[in-house]
């Protein structure tokens, strides 16, 4: 394999976040890499957007196939998702191997928060510097005028996935992120600050109790994928001070 470097550099929601030291990274390197998930992936165009601001070439890696097929057992599906991946490596060794040099890989919001880069980047045993970004939950308290916890008290960052056995094991203030939709059932009296499309087109907040703005956050989801195309949203969650509903577990 041709010697490569890689620099793994957060970039936030766009152009408009990303760093001086990000920037000066970017500057270093010869072409910027990213993963297209399908034909017509619409997050490309920012990553496009972040190169080409920084002078760089984009060279885009379709995404492998994954076996989806209805039926699969754990064991079938743990061996699809194993494949896809060791495809996805295959694919980003190929580019490496034949560019060498320096490559700028583009990481929505931070690399340290949800997502793989990392783990890539250390399996295909390449030399590799980290440039952080502005992460979705800094701007979602920024843009609700927030901090993300109360007093002396602690914030869990998690997954909408886990969000419910997270409760049922203690936690009462949580940022939850990777939602495929809002959930909520059995939290109307908790307090949500959520938001959407970050610093980028479709931008949207709501906040209130659950049970008040839930189907507002519902419509508030739909119209920010219809401006844009896509949709990444994330919310914090905030249990009652006292009393009240303690959540569903």
């Amino acid at each position: 394999m041709t010697a490569a470097e890689v620099r793994i550099v957060g970039f936030g929601m766009g152009p408009q976040h990303v760093t001086p030291e990000a920037a000066a990274a970017l500057a270093g390197c010869d072409y910027a890499l990213a993963v297209a998930k399908s034909a017509a992936d619409p997050l490309l165009a920012v990553r496009r957007a972040v190169a080409s601001e920084h002078g760089l070439e984009l060279v885009v890696v379709p995404d492998p196939e994954r076996d989806r097929s209805p039926g699969l057992d754990r064991a079938g599906y743990q061996g699809a998702v194993a494949d896809w991946y060791a495809a996805r490596l295959a694919a980003y060794r190929d580019v490496l191997s034949a560019r060498g040099g320096v490559c700028a890989f583009l990481v929505w919001g931070d690399p340290s928060l949800y997502d793989g880069a990392i783990r890539v980047f250390q399996e295909l045993g390449v030399a590799y510097d980290v440039l952080p970004g502005i992460s979705a939950p800094q701007v979602l308290a920024a843009r609700h005028g927030i901090v993300l916890h109360e007093v002396g008290q602690p914030v869990h960052v998690t997954t909408a996935r886990r969000l419910r056995s997270d409760v049922a094991s203690g936690q009462r203030n949580l940022v939850v992120m990777l939602t495929a939709g809002v959930d909520l059932d059995g939290f109307e009296d908790w307090t949500i600050w959520w938001g959407a499309n970050l610093g980028g087109v479709g931008e949207r907040l709501v906040s209130g109790r659950v049970g008040a703005v839930v189907a507002e956050i519902e419509a508030a989801r739909a119209a920010a994928k219809a401006e844009a195309g896509w949709v990444m949203d994330l919310f914090l969650l905030r249990a009652p001070a006292t009393g009240g509903d303690d959540g569903a577990a």
